[in-house]
């Protein structure tokens, strides 16, 4: 591999992280590996341009461990590890650390180059500890016992104002008074590894790359009231001109305390055989061409003010759109009747649908069979206790739980109605769906137009 100079790492660094290019391309181009680019990359996120100065270091062996022990404890890569420390070559740890595996802590120790001095060693004496109950002694106390009172009402001042103590706002109270104490000690002290109070010191006033993404990926965020998780938020940052790989989406929202809600169970309507069993036609083949070939349905049950509420929607698994849907305080056949009737107004008199249900006893009924036949729709219905095989409304039910019932608070069940009204038109005008890269309603206007 070709040597390049520091100019040539640092522009090849910032072209990928502009984002624009992949390190494969930018590789190709200059001739090099594409893990040399990743590589100065990290550099230059963690260093800035210094770490592309040639410098020539001697490291103490209390070093090399700090900075292996650094990478132990944090899990981070040979890579990442030399990017932090600013170590010029990963390989160079993996060469620290078969010394300290094979040969112990004094294999660390830096040999001397050259020939050997003629000069005679003199026998310094080691610094000698304070006598106890001496002037020394107990000037060094107090002087420990001041560090530590300092420290501590710093410390608090923090807790009292963010609640929690990060390592990095303990690094921030030894920064402000590394002037008037050992750093050596306030760390120790702290419970901090030298090298990480030296590594947090160099990125204290660093601008943040991210900060821009983050602000937008929160934005997101709050947009869709917590919605949406990393796989979602990357998707639309696409949408928006922006690609950003969903490790990098995912470590953001971890730093800035962003989750997507958990789901929860559904309500079951089996009561057993009421009437007649359609076959599984639809048999998990989720997948369609054209609007308005497969349908699915279901019911589930809401609880909300000490009653429950049951919701009857239809959905084409074209693009996951909520075609109507009823709601009622007891599940009866007419919740499902009128949605039926309902969803039929708006289906085109020619058609080839197919409609799934589970085996609930509604669905079963003569007059919900008839209904279907009457418009040349054919019936199919999951196998019994196999949610699988209906998964996709399954699935609805579990984005509505938790993006909007357990997520919003309601007035009154007139209020919840209105406001499920405006999740339905949000879920099919504006909320991305993953798999198709934009929403229901945005999906089928594309097809359209494209026919």
């Amino acid at each position: 591999m070709a040597k390049y100079t520091s100019e040539e790492k640092l522009q090849a660094a910032l072209r990928y992280l502009e984002g624009k290019e992949s390190s494969h391309e930018i590789a190709k181009t200059i001739g090099t590996d594409h893990k040399a680019i990743l590589k100065w990359a990290k550099q230059y996120e963690y260093n800035g341009v210094e770490a592309f100065i040639k410098r020539y270091t001697n490291y103490s062996a209390q070093f090399k461990l700090d900075v292996l022990n650094y990478m132990i404890e944090h899990g981070t890569s040979f890579i990442e590890t030399a990017a932090i420390f600013n170590i010029a070559t990963p390989s160079t740890l993996r060469s620290w650390n078969k010394q300290l595996e094979t040969k112990g802590f004094d294999a660390l120790q830096s040999k001397k180059k050259g020939r050997p001095s003629m000069k005679k060693e003199t026998n310094k004496q080691p610094k000698q500890t304070p006598v106890e109950g001496s002037t020394e002694a107990l000037q060094a106390r107090i002087k420990q016992l001041e560090m530590e009172n300092e420290y501590f009402k710093k410390v608090e001042c923090l807790s009292s104002s963010q609640g929690n103590i990060t390592k990095k706002d303990k690094v921030k109270v030894i920064y402000e008074l590394r002037h008037k104490y050992s750093v050596k000690a306030f760390a120790k002290f702290a419970q901090i590894p030298r090298s990480t109070y030296y590594d947090l010191v160099k990125k204290l006033d660093r601008p943040d790359l991210d900060a821009e993404l983050k602000t937008e990926i929160q934005a997101i965020y709050n947009e869709h009231e917590g919605r949406y998780g990393y796989r979602r938020i990357r998707d639309e940052l696409a949408n928006r001109g922006r690609k950003v790989n969903h490790k990098k989406v995912q470590r953001i929202m971890k730093t800035l305390g962003l989750k997507c809600i958990v789901r929860m169970k559904k309500y079951k309507s089996y009561k057993g055989t009421v009437g007649k069993i359609a076959p599984n036609i639809l048999d998990r083949k989720f997948t369609v061409e054209v609007p308005n070939t497969k349908w699915v349905t279901d019911i589930s049950e809401l609880k909300l003010f000490g009653e429950k509420l049951y919701l009857s929607p239809v959905l084409d698994l074209f693009n996951g759109e909520i075609i109507t849907y009823t709601i009622g305080h007891r599940p009866t056949y007419s919740l499902v009747s009128e949605m039926l009737e309902k969803a039929l107004e708006k289906l085109p008199e020619e058609h080839q649908l197919l409609m799934h249900s589970d085996q609930g006893w509604h669905y079963q009924m003569k007059q919900y069979r008839h209904a279907l036949a009457s418009r040349g729709i054919v019936q199919s219905m999951s196998r019994k206790g196999n949610c699988y095989d209906n998964s996709v409304m399954e699935n609805f039910f579990g984005i509505l739980k938790s993006e909007f019932l357990y997520l919003k608070e309601f007035e009154s069940m007139e209020h919840f109605k209105l406001e499920l009204e405006n999740y339905i038109t949000y879920y099919n005008t504006k909320r991305m769906k993953a798999k198709l890269k934009m929403s229901p309603i945005q999906y089928r206007t594309h097809f359209i137009q494209a026919a």
